[in-house]
């Protein structure tokens, strides 16, 4: 069902996304909306009201198609659906079971992607590639990641198992399993990340808050320094503005 790598490419490091039938996977698609949006109440709301799941629906049937090569239809399929959902994936893509995509308006999702199981992906999301390279181009995305809104992974990369991607990251170069990547380019920060709280967003840390804080804790340092050796030596010291 998932599309081979051309030769010279290395498998990823994550585990690839297993086979499911498509109905299977449709009903841990159904039952994770449950778990992790708590404006989920009724189960028809559901099934009528969630893009996300309605695009999940159309790609999983496109992506059949796509993989016993049948032409144009796999392609018309994923156009009407960005049409009514607001969400390009390309039937190419590979997407696990429980994949939950919230809300949903301006995700996409390229062709070679690899998506792992029971990810979370938030709105304005890109997995995408940076060129126009041929072969694997897109980001594998791990078990258990979240993504958060307008965050782009670009190229081909990996996301490890429960990594998590702030709001407006621009990720361009791989995440570790259990770590978090934030800011512009993205930079990794371990120690961070709770595989128990995936959506809690307040946790994810400030690099340059911290950057500038320990700068600033340096020079308060260094002037205290530069004062007492002032008043020891008796020896006037101008510090420069």
């Amino acid at each position: 069902m998932f599309l081979s790598f051309p030769r010279g490419f290395t498998q990823p490091s994550v585990d690839i996304p297993k086979r499911l039938p498509i109905l299977a996977a449709l009903r841990e698609d159904f039952a994770i909306i449950f778990e992790r949006d708590p404006a989920a109440s009724h189960w028809l709301e559901v099934l009528c009201c969630y893009p996300g799941l309605h695009a999940l629906v159309a790609h999983r049937l496109a992506h059949e198609l796509c993989d016993r090569g049948i032409p144009f239809l796999p392609r018309f399929i994923a156009h009407l659906s960005r049409f009514f959902t607001g969400i390009d994936i390309h039937p190419g893509a590979q997407i696990g079971r429980g994949v939950f995509i919230d809300h949903g308006m301006g995700v996409v999702i390229g062709e070679t992607a690899i998506v792992g199981d029971y990810c979370l992906i938030y709105q304005g999301v890109t997995l995408g590639g940076t060129g126009k390279e041929t072969g694997k181009r897109h980001p594998t995305v791990g078990s258990h990641v979240v993504i958060g809104s307008g965050a782009k992974v670009l190229g081909n990369i990996t996301l490890g198992d429960y990594a998590r991607i702030g709001a407006g990251a621009v990720v361009l170069q791989s995440v570790p399993a259990h770590c978090t990547a934030v800011g512009v380019p993205s930079r990794n920060v371990c120690r961070c990340n709770t595989a128990t709280a995936p959506l809690d967003h307040a946790q994810l840390p400030d690099a340059e808050a911290r950057t500038i804080r320990a700068l600033l804790d340096r020079i308060e340092t260094l002037e205290t320094q530069v004062s007492q050796l002032r008043q020891s030596a008796s020896i006037p010291v101008e510090l420069v503005p």
